[in-house]
């Protein structure tokens, strides 16, 4: 190899490293900023006045509606429990669901199995405001349907979000389960059989404690993608069921102050520390 070749592999490699460090920065120096003001102590965004704790104290002093008025449509607090709860039932229907899809898959040959492989993909590439829309039609005619048999007219609230959550996270917990079963020896199954073990004591022994941290991890991811969640929320919610991401779009409609830099990094926070432990399981 020439000097000039050596050269020209050198500059390449710079800009390369250019390149991704300005990729990076575009991806995540507004997040850096926004941390960095949810200190400022200025009731205005684009005015630096000095560090401040206060707009983290005003989380748990004002009644959790960060100095907005009393009869606001619903308080932080309030907000925050339904997106758990949203996060946790929809996380463990999600988790059943999805795990036993993978073994399905992964285990058995039966008619239609490309299909189904087909329709899990969907809710990944499909558009986040496609499947919002789709399911806010679908719940609009079964409920019209049910209101014209029954006489009884239901709503959209806590369990329709649910549901549209489980819709798109079944198929993340199913991918990462699956790619756990895909590298497990079936041999390990075999000997279980051979032993007089049945599949429902093999699956509790053997297989479930080896796909375990595959569980683990995409339930947590699924947690994390349900805790925020907004575009299919919105479509999906009704009265009395604001989730945290909405509550923080209502916020918006009044005043950007620190208070929403505030709230959004202890979001981010939550999200990384989720997302980090799923990755630690992964690996072990």
């Amino acid at each position: 190899m020439t000097k000039l070749d050596l050269r020209v592999r050198a500059i390449g490699k710079k800009w390369l490293w250019i390149q991704a460090t300005l990729a990076f920065a575009f991806l995540y120096l507004p997040i850096l900023i926004l941390i960095i003001y949810s200190f400022n102590s200025s009731k205005f965004n684009a005015i630096w006045r000095g560090f401040t704790l206060d707009w983290y104290r005003s989380l748990f002093s004002d009644v959790g509606t960060l100095g907005m008025a009393s009869s606001s449509s619903a308080g932080i607090w309030t907000a925050l429990n339904n997106s758990l709860l949203i996060a946790t039932i929809s996380t463990l229907l999600a988790t059943v669901l999805g795990t036993a899809i993978a073994l399905a898959l992964e285990r058995f040959h039966f008619p239609g199995r490309k299909a189904v492989e087909t329709l899990l993909f969907l809710p990944i590439i499909m558009p986040e405001i496609t499947i919002g829309i789709s399911l806010l039609v679908f719940f609009t005619l079964v409920f019209r349907i049910l209101e014209n048999l029954t006489g009884i007219r239901i709503n959209l609230g806590l369990p329709t979000v649910i549901i549209g959550h489980v819709t798109f996270n079944i198929s993340f917990v199913t991918i990462t389960v699956r790619a756990r079963l895909a590298e497990l020896d079936p041999i390990l199954e075999q000997a279980a059989f051979d032993l007089g073990a049945n599949e429902w004591r093999t699956f509790w022994r053997i297989t479930l404690p080896l796909i375990w941290p595959s569980v683990f991890s995409g339930a947590l991811l699924a947690f994390t993608l349900s805790l925020d969640d907004f575009v299919v929320t919105f479509f999906t919610t009704g009265v009395g069921s604001m989730t945290l991401p909405l509550f923080v779009y209502g916020m918006i409609k009044f005043a950007v102050t620190p208070a929403i830099n505030a709230l959004s990094t202890l979001m981010l926070l939550a999200s990384f520390l989720l997302v980090l432990s799923s990755l630690r399981v992964k690996r072990s």
